[in-house]
């Protein structure tokens, strides 16, 4: 960790950077699946699949997305990664009045499905907010967007629990994608790539 003071979040993310430290985050010597050494390692699973992290996840979602929420008609992501934040945020969203439904984008097609990739109840036309837990480069995000969009719906925003890396940004952007991350290395107090 840095030596400087966390920065300041609102009160939904400081809520959910509180869970992410004390459930997701382990720090010691560890070799990525990238190959890269690493003093900390984040399995932010441990927040998205626990019932209070779950619920500061989608409370951080609906803080940041604000009146944008009522612009998204569904949320999903490459499985794993992106199932339980979309499934979380769309069942706790639902109890707040927002009708948001959940999809995955599966690794390949299922071998006698019609669906191809995409299972659940994304539509064509659909406009879409991306989901992935965590994201060091951001190409699990964009291989969704690109299922999303071949699909027929409209890959418009995306979000990650938190951006490990730092360059998801400038990919998203090449792709015409509002990238939102709720949390980033640096608000975890660790740099990026470190």
């Amino acid at each position: 960790m840095t030596d400087h003071a966390l920065p300041p979040l609102n009160p939904a993310l400081d809520r959910l950077r509180d869970h992410v430290l004390e459930h997701s985050v382990k720090t010691g010597d560890f070799t990525l699946k990238s190959g890269a050494r690493s003093s900390w390692f984040l399995d932010t699973k441990q927040t998205a699949c626990r019932p209070d992290g779950v619920i500061a996840v989608a409370d951080a979602v609906l803080a940041m997305f604000g009146d944008d929420i009522d612009a998204i008609d569904a949320i999903g992501g490459l499985t794993m990664g992106g199932d339980p934040v979309a499934f979380g945020v769309q069942a706790v969203a639902a109890t707040r009045g927002y009708a948001l439904r959940s999809f995955s984008v599966r690794k390949e097609a299922k071998q006698g499905g019609i669906t191809g990739r995409v299972a659940g109840a994304l539509e064509p036309g659909d406009r879409v907010l991306v989901t992935e837990d965590t994201t060091t480069r951001g190409t699990s995000l964009i291989e969704a967007a690109e299922q999303i969009a071949a699909f027929g719906a409209r890959p418009l925003f995306m979000t990650v629990i938190v951006d490990r890396g730092g360059t998801c940004a400038a990919l998203a952007a090449e792709h015409g994608i509002d990238y939102r991350p709720l949390l980033t290395a640096p608000d975890l107090g660790f740099d990026y790539g470190s």
